[in-house]
């Protein structure tokens, strides 16, 4: 089977372009050794299957990123079929550098013009045949959004990738030149595939040439000690990116026509704001920018976790009605609860995700049912399958489509272009405290998975804000942690706010404590180096629907498989630690036959009652729960309950509400007050997170800086835990005392923030 891989800018369109080649063939994976995602997936038009490899986003093939020598490898030493480079034609001189350096590779070449539309759009017009005999290889303009002249693509790249091509190269320089050729006769002598490649990368003293060809070094050394440029010194590097942008822009920009319009008496018009223009002069404003998108957020968090949506029974409490809504249609009420509503009335109705989920927890609810109709009481192995395995799947699954829902939210902000305006409204408006947006590309990463976001961190080029991104990361919540929030959104009487709002304030709380964190960090370090952050910003389109809906089937398939396979495992160990222990003066199974009672009175009826108290994991728990007895949650007959739950979370963030589950703590039996459910929200925010991302940040840092990562996560989670319940105590027994500490608290915060800012001011004075 051929072998064709997409090579790309990232924001050009080639996740798109593979989603729309590939469709329901398409998986994902890592690439071995990395934790960046590999995708493969199968285009079946042509004669034969082709195996479509799509490479991660890119600026270059030298080596700054996972990403580049990941893609750079690949091309290099796996040596596929073809390449086709997707091109973004609204951005075509700076997305051609990429180009230039894979043209230097002896591979065949298909270069895709994407957005062409766009451009036509504009009124704007590319010679794609001009520029491909001034590439020397076929280029064909595409729509992958409008999935426009694909096949055209695709039997354009299948005739290439039937000739043999050589590299070639675009340095005009003579001298720079005649130092390249004597390196590729170099390279030919040793037997070196691509030596065009390799030799203009020695040149440039890359830094994997230098380590595989150190021989050859003492070439480049002596011409730079007899060469010099008036700009870049001997710095070829430089020179050669230099040369690139200028062969470019005089032979391959020439090929695109800007569409002029010019006014009555002959004069040109003024260029026109794009539509994605417009849009950013609103939404990425230097005043509303923040507040649009955190009203954004809690629309999708309403959206998602909502008991009263739209707040309609709140809205009939405000206009006389004391019950809301006040719906009591049985039928009614049951479509909207899943048949597990035991009120009289409604007094508001569900949103979406919290009606989805519902209907699920009724259908994962009468699974179990099925098994207890015929499972032998009493029995170890009816224990372990039901109040086990079912239950603590039961915890998990149920919460499927709300975690699907706000998956399905948050990939429309993305697809369309908006999330990458997130990065820049924060990188705006947290820079005076010394915090980089740069750095706040991983902590967004990390609202899916803590693994790729720390994995993310190589970017940072200054290791001291590596480490504090790291250590901040856990701020953000994972998708694993999002059943946390679902279950604990049901007990929103206790908090005696909605649903939606706990939920919301959690992860926009996560922000706001990621910028406190990091001002006090800045506080009390020498340190006020901010790497700089240019990010491009994509033009906004309408999501497509195909990488949406491929985005939501890869979460349910990673939660899925991770239910059935570690969640499942660890549910079976914890399900033994609470059903085994010493009673009797034996170690036994403690499921015993006991008579119901009524006020005092047996009924003459019987049930099976688990003596959890006696078990295993009650000793270990009770043990535990001194340490964290200070936090409020750990306190009381079912402290030892939450507390081992919130260890299990090491293995996988989903086992917290498994656990919970299978040790009986559910919506109606959690009886935590206000603080209490915020000091445990938080201690499972903050606290260390998955073996995983532990093993990740261990193979980012390694040494002291890992261990101070691992007291940070720790000191964080309990600090935050341990203010928020006791502040949270001081509302509940004196308000006034709950409001005179808050305001204590913000003006410390404040107070550090306009330090930490004069002392940038001062830092950036200085440098000018």
């Amino acid at each position: 089977m051929k072998r064709f891989a997409l090579l790309g800018n990232p924001n050009s369109g080639k996740t798109t372009l593979f989603n729309s080649l590939t469709g329901s063939t398409a998986h994902v994976g890592n690439w071995p050794g990395v934790t960046v995602d590999k995708k493969e997936g199968t285009y079946k038009k042509l004669g034969e299957p082709i195996n479509i490899i799509d490479l991660p986003g890119i600026y270059s093939l030298s080596p700054y990123t996972p990403e580049e020598i990941i893609s750079r490898n690949y091309i290099l030493d796996e040596k596929p079929d073809c390449v086709i480079n997707i091109v973004d034609a609204t951005n075509l001189e700076r997305n051609l550098y990429l180009t230039t350096q894979a043209l230097e590779i002896d591979v065949p070449i298909v270069v895709a013009l994407n957005m062409s539309d766009v451009v036509r759009k504009q009124g704007d017009k590319i010679n794609a045949q001009e520029l491909s005999e001034k590439l020397g290889v076929p280029v064909v303009e595409i729509s992958a959004l409008k999935v426009e002249n694909l096949d055209s693509l695709m039997e354009t790249a299948f005739k290439a990738s039937n000739n043999v091509r050589k590299g070639q190269s675009i340095i005009e320089d003579k001298n720079l030149s005649h130092l390249v050729n004597d390196i590729v006769i170099a390279f030919k002598g040793k037997g070196v595939d691509n030596p065009l490649f390799h030799a203009i990368k020695l040149v440039e003293l890359d830094e994997i040439e230098v380590k595989m060809h150190p021989d050859l070094v003492q070439m480049v050394e002596e011409f730079k000690a007899s060469f010099h440029d008036e700009v870049f010194d001997n710095d070829f590097e430089a020179i050669i990116a230099d040369a690139r942008y200028n062969y470019i822009s005089k032979h391959y920009s020439i090929t695109y026509e800007h569409h002029q319009e010019v006014e009555e008496d002959g004069s040109q018009k003024k260029e026109k704001l794009t539509k994605s223009d417009r849009i950013d002069k609103v939404l990425t404003h230097r005043i509303w920018g923040i507040p649009i998108f955190l009203v954004i957020m809690f629309l999708v968090f309403h959206f998602t976790f909502s008991e009263d949506f739209l707040f309609l029974g709140a809205f009939g409490k405000l206009f006389g009605n004391p019950d809301g809504l006040n719906i009591t249609n049985p039928g009614v009420i049951n479509f909207f609860t899943g048949m597990g509503y035991e009120g009289e009335a409604l007094e508001g109705i569900p949103s979406l995700g919290v009606f989805l989920q519902s209907w699920m927890g009724w259908v994962t609810g009468s699974i179990i049912d099925l098994f207890d109709s015929f499972m032998p009481g009493g029995q170890w192995y009816t224990s372990l399958l039901l109040d086990g395995l079912l239950a603590g799947l039961d915890a998990v699954l149920s919460f499927i489509p709300q975690i699907l829902l706000l998956f399905f939210f948050i990939a429309i902000l993305e697809d369309s272009g908006y999330m990458s305006r997130v990065a820049f409204i924060l990188d705006r408006a947290f820079r005076k405290f010394g915090l980089s947006g740069k750095a706040f590309i991983p902590m967004l990463t990390g609202f899916g998975c803590s693994v790729p976001a720390i994995m993310a961190t190589r970017t940072l080029e200054d290791e001291r804000e590596k480490n504090r991104t790291i250590r901040l990361m856990t701020c953000f919540s994972c998708g694993a942690k999002a059943p946390i929030w679902t279950l604990l959104a049901m007990v929103g009487t206790w908090i005696g706010w909605g649903g939606d709002l706990f939920v919301y304030s959690i992860y926009i709380g996560g922000i706001a404590a990621a910028v406190v964190y990091a001002i006090f960090m800045k506080l009390f370090s020498r340190d006020q180096y901010v790497s700089p952050f240019i990010m491009e910003l994509p033009a906004y389109h309408l999501p497509q629907a195909r990488n949406v809906i491929a985005l939501l089937w890869e979460k349910l398939k990673h939660y899925v498989i991770k239910a059935g396979t570690i969640i499942a495992a660890s549910t079976i160990v914890i399900w033994f630690l609470k059903s085994f222990g010493w009673e009797d003066g034996a170690f036994r199974f403690l499921m015993f036959s006991e008579e119901i009672m009524e006020e005092g009175v047996g009924t003459g009826e019987f049930e099976w009652v688990l003596h959890i108290e006696n078990s295993l994991l009650s000793y270990i728990g009770r043990g535990l729960s001194y340490v964290y007895y200070p936090l409020g949650w750990a306190q009381g007959a079912d402290g030892w309950k939450y507390t081992v739950s919130t260890f299990t979370g090491l293995i996988a963030k989903e086992d917290v509400v498994a656990t919970m589950g299978e040790l009986g703590l559910d919506e109606s039996t959690i009886a935590l007050n206000a603080a209490g459910v915020y000091s445990f929200a938080l201690y499972n925010l903050f606290t260390f997170p998955c073996f995983a991302a532990i093993g990740a940040a261990y193979g980012e840092q390694k040494g002291k800086e890992f261990w101070l990562t691992l007291a940070w996560w720790l000191i964080m989670s309990y600090g935050a835990a341990f203010v928020v319940y006791w502040v949270g105590m001081l509302y509940i027994v004196a308000i006034w005392a709950g409001i005179l500490v808050t305001l204590a608290l913000i003006g410390l915060v404040v107070g550090a923030g306009v330090m930490v800012n004069i002392r940038q001011k001062r830092h950036l004075q200085n440098e000018a």
